[in-house]
C-alpha cells in the first residue's frame, strides 16, 4: 500500500496515456539515472535543487514526483510543491519500483534532444492516420510538451536539418514505416510501450494506414474520422489538437473496451 501522499505504480500507469494524467517529474540525480537510464512514460527530468522554477509551468496541474527509490528526493521536491499550492504526490518506490512491477520504461536514449524544453518533430503536411496517431503517442506517453511541424513532402528533410527537428513518416528516415508495419509501431518498439492497450490501438492505426481495412474491424472506422478530420480543418495544428480527444477515447476502447459490443432492442434489465 502506498504510504503518506504515495501513488503506487499501478495506480499511476491508469492515468498515464490519458488527458488526466499528471505531470511526472523525475528528480533523480544523474549518477543514479546515468546507471539506469529509463523513464516512466511521460515523465521530464529536472534537477531536484531547482525544482520551485518549474511552478508557473505547472499552473493547478496534479504533479507526481519520482526518484530512483522513492525515497527523499521525491519526497522532498512533493513537499516543496505542496508548499507553494500544488496538488503533488510521490511515486511509490520511484523508478526502481516501476521496473520491478514491470511497467513500460522508455530508454532516455530514444528521445531526441529537447529544444527549449521540448521536442520538435516534423512531418508530412495534410495527416491523416500515423501523422496524427504517433503525435498523440509522443504527446500522452513520451514529452507532453512536443511540438509538431508539418510541411510539404519534399521539404521535410531540409526543415528537420535546418531546424534541428526530427523527421517522422516519411522514407528512409529512421522514425518510418518498416516492412508491413508503420511509424506509429515504430515507435512503440524504440520507446519500449508494447502494452496490451497500445499493441491492440497499433493493430486499428497499422490497418488503416496500410489500407488493410479488412484485418481488423474498427480500421474502417479510423480511416473514415481521420479523411473526415482532414477535411474538416485546413490547418494541420488545428486538426491535430481536434484528434487528441479522438485518440484519447480509442485508447481507452483498446485498454478497457474492446470486448464491449452494443444492439437493439437493448433487454437488459427485463428478467
Amino acid at each position: 500500500m502506498p504510504a503518506f501522499a504515495e501513488i503506487s505504480p499501478a495506480q499511476l500507469m491508469r492515468l498515464i496515456g490519458t488527458p488526466d494524467a499528471p505531470v511526472l517529474i523525475d528528480v533523480s540525480i544523474d549518477e543514479n539515472f546515468d546507471a539506469d537510464p529509463f523513464l516512466v512514460p511521460g515523465a521530464v527530468r529536472h534537477p531536484h535543487t531547482d525544482i520551485r522554477t518549474l511552478l508557473p509551468s505547472l499552473g493547478d496541474r496534479p504533479v507526481v514526483t519520482i526518484c530512483q527509490k522513492g525515497g527523499k528526493l521525491s519526497h522532498g521536491a512533493a513537499a516543496i510543491l505542496r508548499d507553494a499550492g500544488l496538488r503533488a504526490e510521490v511515486l511509490a518506490g520511484g523508478n526502481y519500483g516501476w521496473r520491478d512491477a514491470k511497467l513500460p520504461r522508455i530508454p532516455a536514449a530514444s528521445i531526441p534532444a529537447k529544444q527549449g524544453g521540448a521536442t520538435l518533430w516534423v512531418t508530412r503536411h495534410r495527416p491523416k492516420i500515423d501523422r496524427i496517431a504517433c503525435p498523440w503517442l509522443i504527446r500522452r506517453f513520451v514529452d507532453p510538451d512536443a511540438r509538431f511541424l508539418f510541411v510539404p513532402p519534399a521539404q521535410v528533410v531540409d526543415v528537420a536539418a535546418r531546424y534541428d527537428a526530427t523527421p517522422f513518416d516519411i522514407e528512409d528516415t529512421f522514425w518510418s514505416h518498416r516492412g508491413p508495419r508503420c511509424s506509429f509501431d515504430t515507435m512503440i518498439e524504440e520507446f519500449a510501450l508494447a502494452t496490451p492497450a497500445l499493441s491492440r490501438l497499433a493493430d486499428v492505426v497499422r490497418a488503416a494506414d496500410t489500407n488493410r481495412l479488412a484485418e481488423v474491424p474498427e480500421a474502417a472506422g479510423l480511416l473514415a474520422l481521420s479523411v473526415g478530420l482532414s477535411r474538416q480543418y485546413k490547418s494541420d495544428t488545428e486538426q491535430l489538437d481536434a484528434a487528441m480527444p479522438f485518440y484519447d477515447a480509442l485508447y481507452r476502447w483498446a485498454r478497457d473496451g474492446a470486448d464491449e459490443t452494443h444492439d437493439w432492442p437493448d433487454n437488459r434489465g427485463t428478467k
